[in-house]
């Protein structure tokens, strides 16, 4: 079976750039009538016609959401390990290049931080680390993981690139799934931000989340980082890898996340900006492109924002976080990967979820299930 780097390779971008810009509105409409939207035309919904029809588009994905859904918004935390790291990506706040606080939790205070989540409610938690094996070693991995297994229903994680039997062994010991973000999928933007090093193997990277699906991991996560180029080729191309990854691992659910660059110590400035309304575009047409799908949004966009978002097609989202190890402990010890936009606690974050006549779910998940 041939990789998704192999059909990726074979695509002709600057034809997929041209039929975005030069879609007309009834191309839009002919597709939202139809219901449902064929490989050859998913460029359609993220082109400026489709956005001219945003109103529509939006009512039919709440709509949609709504089906398949019900009125849950599903709360996690990320749980952030160490900012150590071996590459030097421009636009992050971990790049090894920068001169931060550094600090790589000990298994016990891992452990101690995924207390206090668990006292806010929380039973879905992401493990989150700069990418640098030498401290974060899968001995560590397996030590926390087993500490936190008895307190949390879902653990997942999002960190270097692994090889399938190692993604197993996390599977074995608690772990059920994965979210690996491409940053963007074109290569040669891809090389331009990340210097040499590891992250810089552009097709290791793309991998990583098939190996993630082969050891069995019930979620899949996928994304690209917002702001690196243009967005809506990245869009068109991140909604054909959700569907690749559906087709194949089709008993995994499969999670799209929308992370805008932030603030962080690098002070990096995105080169392509996207607007409040292409990012809402964006989300729309993820959700009729892909109606199981989770779309996720994080602590990176504004609590008004993600407010007026309740409702369009996200179904997970983050509360309270905590982007620096030792975070949620207080400790002003380490350096953050980016700067939180929407510093609401979980509690503030459920209320506001309630208030637009939605339920906040802190766990709707047990490994029950699938033992």
């Amino acid at each position: 079976m041939s990789d998704f780097f192999s059909i990726l390779t074979s695509l002709n971008t600057e034809q997929i750039r041209r039929q975005i810009e030069e879609c007309r509105v009834c191309d839009v409409e002919r597709v939202l009538l139809k219901g449902f939207v064929d490989d050859d035309e998913l460029p359609i919904l993220f082109s400026p016609a489709a956005g001219l029809m945003l109103e529509e588009m939006a009512r039919r994905s709440a709509a949609l959401t709504l089906r398949r859904f019900g009125r849950v918004i599903q709360l996690y935390a990320p749980l952030y390990l160490s900012n150590e790291c071996t590459n030097r990506c421009r636009y992050c706040g971990f790049a090894g290049d920068l001169d931060i606080p550094r600090m790589t939790l000990t298994p016990k205070r891992a452990i101690s931080e995924g207390d206090i989540l668990h006292r806010q409610g929380f039973r879905h938690i992401l493990l989150v680390s700069g990418e640098s094996p030498r401290h974060v070693s899968m001995d560590y991995l397996l030590e926390v993981v087993r500490g936190l297994s008895g307190k949390f229903a879902s653990i997942s994680i999002e960190l270097y690139p692994m090889e399938k039997e190692e993604y197993q062994r996390l599977a074995e010991a608690g772990v059920d799934g994965i979210a690996l973000y491409q940053e963007t999928y074109n290569q040669v933007r891809y090389l331009e931000v990340h210097p040499p090093g590891p992250k810089r193997d552009f097709r290791r990277r793309l991998a990583a989340i098939e190996k993630g699906g082969e050891a069995g991991f019930r979620s899949l996560g996928v994304g690209a980082l917002l702001g690196l180029t243009n967005w809506r080729l990245d869009a068109f191309i991140l909604a054909l890898h959700s569907r690749y990854l559906m087709r194949r691992f089709w008993q995994s659910r499969i999670a799209a996340s929308f992370p805008r660059i932030r603030e962080a110590a690098g002070h990096y400035t995105p080169d392509y900006p996207i607007s409040d309304a292409d990012f809402v575009q964006m989300i729309c047409a993820m959700r009729l492109i892909l109606p199981d799908a989770e779309l996720v949004m994080s602590t990176r966009e504004s609590a008004a924002l993600r407010d007026n978002l309740i409702g369009l097609g996200i179904t997970r989202m983050s509360a309270g976080s905590r982007t620096n190890p030792g975070g949620y402990g207080a400790s002003p010890e380490s350096g953050g990967q980016f700067e939180v936009e929407d510093s609401r606690t979980p509690a503030e974050v459920a209320r506001a979820i309630a208030s637009k006549g939605f339920e906040p779910v802190f766990k709707d998940f047990d490994r029950a299930f699938i033992r």
